[in-house]
């Protein structure tokens, strides 16, 4: 008896479920976005079909004769959200804002409504996630409420597409997209299909109408997008809110920006009445003390583009266990424990190994960059010690294994900052540039220079000096 092959329709066919690249046999993990174990049978493979060359919708131009005054970009009337965008709204712009649950995405969206609606730009505030009624409690409190305005309680695609042709807005936010789903689409709301073809439909209607979106996005416990990695090839911009909880400064990133670059950080302080955007953050991130104290230290961060002059604190004790304790907040633990390990070797600080370390930053500010390797060390160096540092000190630098101190980019900017804010001594790499009017600089080649700024070590090394001078 003949055995009937499988034609080519019949043949499974595996897609992924993250970015949707589709093959003819399963692979554990997906060549396209790199993702383990996504990559599932979907059904009989595609038949493979030529287009016909149809009817153009608008005629080909040289780019010279392209109006560009299309894409201008239209204040939000937020300006720390212009800054990250790059000055703003542009009309047909699709922005997707993404988040942890309760960092303050929604407060946000529901102020830029409000910012848009009193300049008499007509917004639609579309909340999948919330009923009406407690999105306008949150408009009572933060004062966002204005007659442009207009708020809907929708999950269905159709019933916002509609809404779309009634209220006729200049400015569309959507809150979230992943709750929202189409019922000629099967699967859940959040699946890949349904995020596909929702975030699809309202990028058209953007598109059509010359209408900003701004879509909310939920994110992963790893910190990612939910939903298919196409979302972020789809929309125009993709910006991340960070921000701890239990601290009120927020942070918005850009990570994707068609109209502008994306190495530009807002920064907004989440309060009882709302959320304000802050011009100058730098305060949140200090301690003011009339006298300085062992074990803090000063360094001038880069957000972006931005310098921000945050403190770094550290704290040693005698440890009552066999393993002392490694507690950092704020802090990269690894970068620490390098830390510890130069100013042992290097420094010849011996006690540390023995003692509990706790290092932490203020404000709630996470301090990743190499740049301020300099003030964790000496605030490390300056707690074992006792001692506190020079009053109105600032430490910038990246250390090596070695103990050298290497340079860091934007030294000038971090100098100008910190003059700025009225600190008058600095450590850095050699060859820092141009130095502030007003601002002293000694520049380190090692940790061991750096700390010769202790008093301690002063009074130590200064007979060695003299004798050497002898």
């Amino acid at each position: 008896m003949a055995t009937r092959k499988t034609s080519a329709k019949e043949r499974p066919s595996y897609r992924c479920t993250e970015c949707g690249w589709t093959t003819a046999k399963w692979l554990g993990r997906c060549p396209e976005c790199q993702a383990w174990g996504t990559v599932e049978e979907f059904g009989g493979a595609p038949a493979v079909r030529t287009t016909a060359p149809g009817r153009v919708t608008t005629a080909a131009v040289p780019i010279g004769q392209v109006d560009g005054r299309q894409a201008t970009a239209r204040s939000t009337g937020v300006p720390e959200l212009d800054r990250v965008l790059g000055g703003g709204l542009v009309p047909g712009a699709v922005v997707l804002l993404a988040g942890e649950p309760g960092v303050g995405k929604s407060t946000l969206l529901l102020d830029v409504a409000a910012k848009a609606a009193s300049d008499n730009h007509r917004t639609l505030y579309v909340t999948g996630e919330e009923s009406a009624s407690q999105v306008r409690l949150r408009a009572d409190r933060i004062g966002a409420i204005d007659d442009h305005l207009y708020l809907a309680a929708e999950t269905d695609l159709s019933a916002v597409l509609g809404h779309l042709d009634s209220v006729k807005p200049s400015l569309l936010i959507m809150d979230s997209v992943q709750t929202v789903a189409s019922p000629e689409i099967d699967g859940a709301p959040g699946g890949m299909a349904q995020v596909r073809e929702v975030a699809g439909a309202l990028i058209r209607a953007s598109k059509e109408r010359a209408m900003s979106t701004l879509l909310v996005g939920h994110v992963t416990k790893d910190g990612a997008i939910a939903g298919p990695r196409l979302l972020e090839h789809l929309v125009d911009v993709v910006l991340s809110f960070e921000g701890d909880r239990h601290a009120r400064l927020r942070l918005v990133r850009g990570v994707k920006n068609r109209y502008g670059t994306t190495d530009e950080v807002g920064c907004f302080e989440l309060h009882d009445e709302g959320i304000t955007g802050l011009a100058d953050p730098s305060g949140l991130f200090l301690t003011r003390r009339a006298e300085p104290v062992p074990g803090t230290c000063l360094t001038v961060t880069l957000e972006g583009r931005r310098p921000l002059v945050a403190e770094v604190q550290a704290l040693t004790v005698d440890s009552q266990i066999p393993s002392p304790r490694r507690t950092t907040s704020g802090l990269e633990t690894s970068r620490v424990s390098m830390m510890l390990a130069v100013l042992e070797q290097r420094g010849r600080i011996s006690a540390l190994g023995k003692r509990d370390i706790y290092s932490a930053t203020v404000g709630g500010v996470k301090l990743t960059e190499p740049a301020a390797d300099l003030a964790v060390a000496l605030a490390l160096a300056s707690a074992a010690s006792d001692t506190p540092l020079p009053k109105n000190l600032v430490a910038i630098g990246e250390v090596g294994l070695a103990g050298e101190v290497r340079r860091v980019t934007g030294v000038q900017r971090r100098l100008s900052e910190a003059a700025r804010l009225g600190f008058t001594h600095a450590l850095v790499p050699s060859d820092p540039g141009r130095i502030p009017d007003g601002m002293r600089v000694l520049e380190v080649a090692d940790v061991g220079a750096a700390l010769s700024v202790l008093p301690k070590r002063v009074r130590r090394e200064a007979p060695q000096e003299e004798e050497r001078r002898r």
